[in-house]
């Protein structure tokens, strides 16, 4: 279970770094976030080479020291070898992380952190995972996007959107968006926006919300997020991938592995029936 990002004065969070400007460009954008929430912020790197650890971790420690004085947090390190996936979830597992910051390159590469474990790091794991891909982002949050759709696991992610609207003073943009297969679905998920756009209302948020048609979800919300000038894309991500969704990938995998605004992954709770459409609150 998730912690709530708000709660408790043990917080931490965890940041895996291979040391390149990308994974550096992910760690400034934790500060905010690991003030607010009182967290210690974990600098986390795993060597895959004995030959590698004398100069890993002497690159570990000026990071250390370095972030502290940029943060102001507490700041501990994680230096272990093996592979990059198998102990990052460890090290998820063991902290509990309020979040876990991941920097992606403009492309998967075949290695470490960055490689095609990123992906399979974000759907497994327990924590909350941004991902951060572009160069260049604001330093805070103006504008949350929030894309629907009438799964249950969808609406676990209102109240996690309002949260972190709360802490930067941001508005939430809903965004519904339908291609031709899901057609008999809009009045529902209109209905749905709508309530939703009420209830973060009436939290004190501000909100709005607007429904899109096309053939690509991941174009139209790719392409909203940037006509809004978002700051934040939060989705939920998926435990398991069936055959098909390992070949083609997810709606979530392709946002992504393409979005170069930071994206939020909540991995949803484990329910028995992930479909029926119901009163989100």
């Amino acid at each position: 279970m998730t912690k709530n990002i708000m709660a408790g004065k043990e917080n931490c969070i965890l940041v895996p770094t291979d040391f390149e400007e990308q994974s550096l460009i992910t760690l400034s954008q934790c500060y905010n976030l690991a003030r607010f929430t009182k967290s210690t912020i974990y600098l986390m790197h795993v060597f895959e080479k004995v030959e590698d650890k004398s100069n890993a971790t002497q690159q570990l420690e000026n990071l250390a020291k370095e972030t502290r004085e940029k943060s102001g947090q507490e700041v501990k390190t994680i230096l272990t070898e093996g592979n990059p996936f198998v102990e990052i979830n460890k090290a998820i597992e063991n902290l509990n992380p309020v979040l876990v910051f991941i920097g992606l390159t403009s492309t998967f590469s075949a290695k470490g952190v960055l490689g095609q474990n990123a992906f399979r790091l974000v759907r497994e794991s327990e924590a909350p995972v941004i991902t951060i891909r572009g160069k260049v982002h604001r330093d805070g949050c103006k504008t949350i996007l929030l894309p629907l759709d009438l799964t249950k696991e969808t609406r676990e992610k209102v109240g996690k959107a309002i949260e972190f609207a709360k802490y930067y003073g941001a508005k939430i943009q809903v965004l519904s968006v339908l291609n031709k297969s899901q057609e008999v679905y809009e009045n529902k998920l209109l209905a749905y926006s709508n309530q939703v756009k009420r209830f973060i209302q009436e939290k004190g948020v501000e909100c709005g919300n607007k429904t899109l048609r096309g053939k690509n979800i991941v174009e139209m919300i790719n392409g909203y997020a940037k006509e809004v000038d978002a700051d934040l894309i939060m989705i939920m991500s998926k435990a398991e991938l069936n055959l098909k969704e390992y070949f083609i990938g997810t709606t979530a995998q392709q946002l992504i592995g393409t979005s170069e605004i930071p994206v939020l992954s909540i991995r949803p709770m484990v329910r028995k029936d992930t479909t029926a459409f119901a009163t989100p609150f």
